[in-house]
């Protein structure tokens, strides 16, 4: 390589390579983007996000912090008339009736892509009254459904594939068939887009489905699947010691370092067929 240049063109990286030399190169990274979030003329949170499937994302929202419940209530999803960046503004319009009790969910500031709780207002506001999930009975999931759910995931990653920087959320039925996958570089954006999509297909809740997330599973994760009647949520990597507890509470099945032929399982175990 010749003696480098002062500086980097537009999309021009530096890449250093295993034989040490270094080349000029281009690389893809991963967008991130705020939108803010509206119920009416009413701002309700600006989230940092990848920009796609953003009506998805701003009623799976209001679906995990328990601003709406009812399949029927949303009446619109619009981008207003704004004085710049329209492309990251949405409003949702409720029903006629509707109003959303803004005071245990109201956000302050910006939810950065890593933290999808920074901004509540205090430690009350973290947890929502989601009803806890039935245990006992119903329909189970055998053991080579649940191990081939990461290479499942994994193939449908195509911005992951790309970039290297960007998170999963995968929903599948008990028999393993993919129900929807969405990508963003917030892992509790993916959750949201997820559970938004199935918010908007009037499939909620969401009973014999199986998320997949493809970092590690934290409160947030567990609370936002608890929202949309998730029973079982799989992590490729580890959970925290409060996504365990709040999961043993809750009646969900939390499995993580999912990463086939071996997987930890953290609570109720029922919902998977174990070898005797």
């Amino acid at each position: 390589m010749s003696e480098p240049r002062q500086g980097i063109g537009p999309g021009q990286i530096i890449r250093r390579v295993k034989d040490g030399s270094l080349q000029f190169s281009h690389d893809e990274l991963t967008r991130e983007e705020p939108l803010e979030i509206r119920i009416g003329r009413k701002v309700v949170a600006t989230t940092m996000r990848t920009p796609g499937n953003d009506e998805e994302l701003a009623v799976g929202f209001l679906v995990t912090e328990g601003l709406v419940c009812d399949p029927n209530a949303v009446e619109s999803i619009e981008r207003p008339n704004v004085s710049k960046d329209r492309d990251n503004v949405l409003a949702v319009t409720l029903r006629a009736g509707l109003k959303p009790q803004f005071s245990a969910s109201q956000r302050l500031g910006t939810i950065s892509s890593s933290c999808g709780i920074c901004g509540k207002r205090n430690i009350e506001a973290i947890r929502q009254a989601f009803a806890p999930i039935p245990t006992g009975g119903g329909k189970r999931v055998p053991l080579d459904v649940l191990l081939g759910l990461p290479d499942a995931l994994r193939k449908e990653q195509g911005d992951f594939a790309r970039t290297g920087g960007i998170h999963a959320a995968g929903l599948f039925d008990f028999d393993g068939n993919m129900i929807v996958i969405r990508e963003d570089i917030g892992r509790h954006n993916a959750v949201d887009k997820v559970i938004g999509h199935a918010f908007l297909d009037k499939r909620l809740p969401l009973a014999e489905t199986i998320l997949v997330v493809s970092g590690r599973a934290s409160f947030e994760i567990m609370q936002k699947a608890l929202a949309g009647g998730i029973p079982i949520i799989a992590s490729v990597s580890a959970p925290s010691a409060l996504a365990m507890e709040f999961a043993r509470e809750t009646g969900q099945t939390l499995i993580g370092f999912l990463r086939p032929p071996t997987f930890n399982l953290y609570s109720h175990v029922e919902r998977i067929i174990l070898p005797a």
